[in-house]
Order: C-alpha cells, then structure tokens, then sequence
C-alpha cells in the first residue's frame, strides 16, 4: 500500500505543479492583453489627436501667414505652408504611436538609413516633385490665381502643393500636373504682368487705300473704352499674301480684359472696314485647264 500511496501523493503534487504553472502562464497572457489592449487604445487616441491637431495647426498657419503683409493676398505660399505643417505634424504623431505601441524608433530610422539608397531610387518621381515644388515656391512664376500655359495646357492655377500643380481650364476641367513636369518644362504666365497685347491681323484688298485701312483700324481701336492709351494702338503691314494685303493691329488692355477685347476689335474692325468700303478678300484660285489646252494644241 505505501508505494501505492507515494504514486498518489507524487501525481497530485505533479497536478499541482502544473496547475500553478498554467495559472501563472494565464495572469501573464492576461497581463500582457491588458497592456496591449491600453496601448492600442491609447495609440488609437493619439492618432485621432493627431489628426485634429494637423488640421488645427494647418489653420493657425494659414491665419498667421494670412495676417503677414508678405503673404497676405498669396494663397500659394499660405496653401504650401498649411500642408507642410500638416505633414510634419503627422510624422510625429506617427512617430508617437510607434514608441506607444513599443517599437523601438532609433530602430526604425538606423533602417530607414540603410535603405535610404533602395527609398530614394524607389521614390525619385515623388522625391523629385517634392523638390520642384520647393523651388517653384521659391522662384515664383505664377501664383495661385493665375492663368499659366504648361506642358501643353492651360488654365488658372488653383492649387500649388508638394507634389502636384493643379489647374482649371476654361470648360473647368481639372487638370493636374507633376511639379517636377512644371518645372522642366516652358511656363508661359499669361497674366503674371498688368497688363497684355492684343493682336489681330486683318487682310484688304491690292488696289485699297493701305493708309486709310491702317487708320480705320486704328480709329476703331481708340474707341474701345477698354484699350489703353500709352502706348497708344498701333496699325501697319506686316505681310504681302498672294491675294491680299495683311494688317496687324496691336492695342494694349489690362489683363482681365484681354479676350474679350480681342472678341470686339475684330468685329469692329471688320465692321469699320466694311464702312469705309474696304474690302477683305476672299482667298483666290486660278483653274488652269490643261486638257482644253492639250486638245487645242
């Protein structure tokens, strides 16, 4: 019976052994849950903070800038800034959700170190727009508002960011374009100055009075409430076609007046030269019949 006994009493002491072993095994998972689930919780409550603190800085920039006199009227600088706060503000937000979470941070940039070479070949595209967006918030040639001609499309700029140059045509379509495509390309700004020419090239007949098309034309010009007066409309031939002789009007308007000047001097000048009995010919041909000519030879 003892050796019976001494079985019992070693397995229940082995059941016990375990049984505390498993228990304290559970008290650390449980623990381990615990602390997990507090600190997504509070990485949870980072990230949305972050989030709104991006917006509200975002802000404060904007009305900051907004109230300098440098930047009060240029909503390129006050749209670049306010995003680039936001970006950096969202880094570290990140960065705090990571050492929330227990990931070791030095860690994470000793790596990103080591692969900058493999992330910057990867990224040169974005990388590269990011750095033409720097350099055209420094030179400046165009601001929002504007109306430019890039990379074969024109439009009103509406937004400048870190990556992209946003536009507007006239049929308000939405046209984007890579910063780094803007800046290796001709930018024609179409009204970056005050004011722009208008011309307009009319054609009048061989045997018509040149002197008095010129000054009809530019007759009909001065009168154009819009068109300046220094420096004054200006009239002359500019070519010798083959069935008409060609007159170029320039006149000076300020810029938000352009197209639709340009619209009403050529219907006044066409109207004015018809007054005036000035013709503008149509375009001549001359058959040739050279079948009719063969048969008769």
């Amino acid at each position: 019976m003892a050796p019976i006994s001494e079985t019992l009493t070693q397995a229940v002491a082995t059941g016990e052994k375990r049984l505390s072993v498993d228990a304290a095994v559970l008290a650390k998972l449980a623990d381990v849950a615990g602390d997990l689930a507090i600190n997504l919780t509070v990485a949870a409550l980072i990230f949305i903070v972050t989030l709104f603190v991006a917006r509200w800085a975002s802000g404060v920039t904007r009305r900051v800038l907004g109230r300098t006199r440098a930047f009060r009227n240029d909503q390129t600088v006050l749209s670049f800034a306010a995003q680039v706060v936001r970006v950096v503000v969202i880094i570290i937000g990140m960065i705090a959700v990571l050492q929330r979470l227990g990931v070791q941070t030095t860690s994470i940039i000793a790596v990103l170190g080591a692969a900058s070479l493999a992330v910057g070949l990867a990224l040169q595209g974005t990388l590269s727009n990011v750095a033409a967006g720097v350099m055209l918030l420094m030179l400046r040639p165009y601001r929002v508002g504007e109306v430019i001609d890039v990379s074969g499309a024109s439009g009103t700029v509406q937004k400048l960011d870190l990556f992209t140059t946003q536009l507007t045509n006239a049929n308000n379509h939405k046209i984007v374009i890579p910063n780094s495509k803007v800046l290796s390309d001709v930018i024609v700004n179409l009204t970056g100055q005050k004011t722009r020419r208008i011309e307009i090239k009319f054609t009048v007949g061989y045997g018509d009075n040149l002197k008095s098309a010129c000054d009809v034309l530019a007759t009909a010009a001065k009168a154009h409430k819009a068109v300046r007066t220094d420096p004054e409309p200006w009239t002359g031939v500019t070519a010798l076609k083959d069935s008409a002789v060609e007159i170029t009007l320039h006149a000076w308007v300020g810029v938000g007046d352009w197209w639709q000047t340009q619209a009403d001097l050529m219907q006044g000048g066409k109207e004015a030269l018809d007054a005036a009995g000035i013709e503008i010919p149509y375009p001549h041909q001359v058959e040739i019949p050279y079948r009719d000519r063969a048969e008769k030879d």
